[in-house]
């Protein structure tokens, strides 16, 4: 069983699919695995160190050649794709509503891919969840570049000259990107609210010392969709919730919002007449905006100024902290094959909920259900 771990060529990826630490696990499992040169040299991890835990380091080709499992962290160019094994799979981060044709190139080759963003949200599946592991700090992310683009100090200082008021930080959209919000914010002293859709996240809410606000005049509205996620709420909640918001914003200094639903843009959560409300100076970090944006006006990967306020359109977060969210990326893929690993056949035999979940190619064609239907 040959593993190869690509070097990322996606603009503006420092991510890397694979450790020292998972490359010594993989190659105890029984495993070979071959590294491309220079693969982890943006998250810090030099090709000796590799080699050092026991795998070839060497050119993408011969790193493919022989392949029988490819890792990655974002999906790579199909075309660079040649030597690997027959009915090789590709393990990765695929995107497979944004790179569709990319899916269908896979099939065309040959490869199984596995999407690791349709793990399902289940018990025994949370090691393996590269959403919440790379969410988590993305998070906490988020909030240090508020914090760096606001002009003002978060936490209430009292000196001999005078009083500085705490910030006023308001967390949108509660799953483990806003929760590792609040916490930040809170720790960096400022005054933290926060709101979701879903009726549930309430006590998570409370119990990180924010204050949830919600919409209380539209009743059986739970927001709680298949596996955890979001799922896109009626007129009357939009409606109930635009004007909550709309009165609760205008008196924020930062504003994070997080919310997304799979497969659907990005739910739009801030209008430019909201904007407006906002103080001269207050700051913004949209965390959905490659996904369309949960704020009007937002772009990704660009910093504007709309009325005064500073919006942040954020791009591959996770990307700015490479050692840490390549280290919970590894584990997240050691922790998925080696969950499956078959000691007496050599590799990994996938069960069918897991499998069945995250396979999107098989025998040359796509077989996922959310993408056919």
């Amino acid at each position: 069983m040959r593993i190869a771990v690509l070097k990322e060529l996606a603009d503006g990826e420092t991510r890397v699919a694979a450790t020292p630490e998972t490359v010594k696990k993989f190659i105890g499992l029984g495993a070979e695995v071959a590294i491309e040169s220079g693969a982890g040299e943006k998250a810090s991890i030099a090709d000796a160190d590799y080699s050092a835990a026991g795998a070839s380091v060497g050119s993408r080709a011969d790193a493919l050649k022989g392949a029988n499992i490819i890792l990655g962290v974002q999906g790579p160019d199909p075309k660079g794709l040649k030597g690997f094994a027959d009915g090789a799979w590709l393990a990765a981060g695929l995107n497979p509503f944004g790179e569709r044709t990319r899916i269908d190139d896979y099939a065309k080759l040959g490869l199984e891919a596995l999407a690791m963003e349709f793990m399902p949200r289940i018990t025994r599946a949370q090691s393996m969840d590269i959403l919440s592991s790379q969410a988590n700090l993305a998070g906490y992310k988020a909030v240090l570049m508020a914090a760096n683009a606001y002009g003002r100090a978060f936490p209430m200082m009292m000196t001999a000259a005078g009083t500085v008021s705490a910030a006023k930080a308001f967390v949108m959209g509660v799953g483990v990107a806003g929760l590792q919000a609040i916490a930040t914010a809170r720790r960096l002293g400022a005054q933290v609210s926060a709101t979701d859709v879903r009726a549930a996240t309430k006590e998570q809410i409370l119990s990180l010392g924010a204050k949830p606000i919600f919409v209380e005049t539209v009743a059986g509205i739970e927001g709680e969709g298949t596996g955890g996620y979001a799922t896109e709420m009626s007129d009357e909640y939009k409606a109930a919730q635009a004007e909550l918001v709309s009165s609760h914003i205008a008196k924020q200094d930062i504003v994070i919002t997080t919310a997304l639903i799979p497969g659907r843009p990005a739910p739009r959560l801030i209008s430019d007449a909201q904007l407006a409300t906002m103080r001269n100076g207050s700051v913004i970090v949209d965390m959905a905006a490659e996904s369309g944006g949960n704020v009007e006006g937002s772009a990704p990967g660009e910093t504007k100024k709309i009325h005064g306020v500073t919006v942040i359109g954020a791009k591959n977060i996770a990307a700015l902290m490479p050692a840490d969210t390549s280290a919970l990326f590894s584990r997240n893929l050691f922790n998925f094959l080696s969950a499956f690993w078959d000691k007496e056949a050599g590799k990994p035999v996938l069960d069918e909920e897991i499998g069945n979940a995250v396979r999107l190619t098989q025998g040359g064609k796509v077989v996922n259900e959310r993408l056919l239907g």
